[in-house]
């Protein structure tokens, strides 16, 4: 008669502690391989927002966008932290093999959606050099009394486009940070397109101080003249 050996108390404990201590050496592994994958498609979303930047400025005769904000009509040009850009460059997305809507939102944002767009948009890229160094207090971007008339900028006068901040996250969506100061703060690593049209996750303390002494891609010195990432 055949008897089958039934667990000691022991044995499970033992099996029980192994299962644990493997779940504690995976489950960040996981996270971690969630986390690039995520920030993968973010990086892939960017390159195909610069295609359409592109597209829209051979369109403009060179020009980036600087239209009216389709959303606060008071000014009308009032580009809030850059989340106006959607509806300039929505028409073109069917000119990009992978485009779909969704690649103007970063799958990692989970803040509310401004526009249904989760990238900024560089200020420097619709307002002149002479604008952006006129402005030094961040407080002036959000307040719409404020607010300068739009100037378009040429991508040909973008003096170093490998190192100008076109577009990107606002928030440290890839790695979180609390709070989160956006581009007015030197914590936080975020996804960023540069103008000539690579992108990069780079790290606040990477970017060189703007005219607001924060690494505020909105308001580099010298605006398209100058450039926004350290040597």
């Amino acid at each position: 008669m055949n008897r089958h050996r039934a667990f000691t108390l022991i044995e499970l404990l033992v099996v029980l502690a192994i299962i644990i201590l493997l779940a504690a050496v995976l489950l960040p592994a996981l996270s971690e391989a969630r986390r690039r994958g995520l920030r993968t498609v973010c990086l892939s979303n960017l390159r195909q927002v610069g295609i359409l930047f592109t597209f829209y400025a051979q369109d403009q005769g060179g020009l980036y966008p600087a239209a009216m904000d389709p959303v606060n009509a008071d000014p009308p040009y009032w580009l809030w932290m850059g989340r106006g850009f959607r509806g300039t460059l929505e028409p073109y997305l069917g000119k990009v093999t992978e485009a779909r809507p969704s690649i103007l939102w970063c799958p990692a944002d989970l803040s509310a959606k401004y526009e249904r767009t989760s990238y900024a948009y560089s200020m420097t890229f619709y307002h002149s050099p002479a604008q952006i160094n006129s402005i030094d207090d961040p407080n002036m971007i959000m307040d719409p009394n404020e607010a300068l008339p739009p100037v378009g900028q040429k991508a040909e006068n973008v003096r170093w486009p490998a190192r100008k901040i076109l577009s990107g996250d606002w928030s440290s969506n890839h790695r979180p940070v609390q709070p989160d100061p956006g581009w007015w703060g030197w914590t936080g690593r975020r996804t960023f397109l540069l103008a000539d049209g690579h992108c990069g996750w780079i790290l606040a303390e990477d970017i060189l101080p703007a005219n607001d002494d924060f690494p505020d891609a909105s308001l580099t010195k010298d605006g398209t003249r100058g450039y926004d990432l350290r040597e």
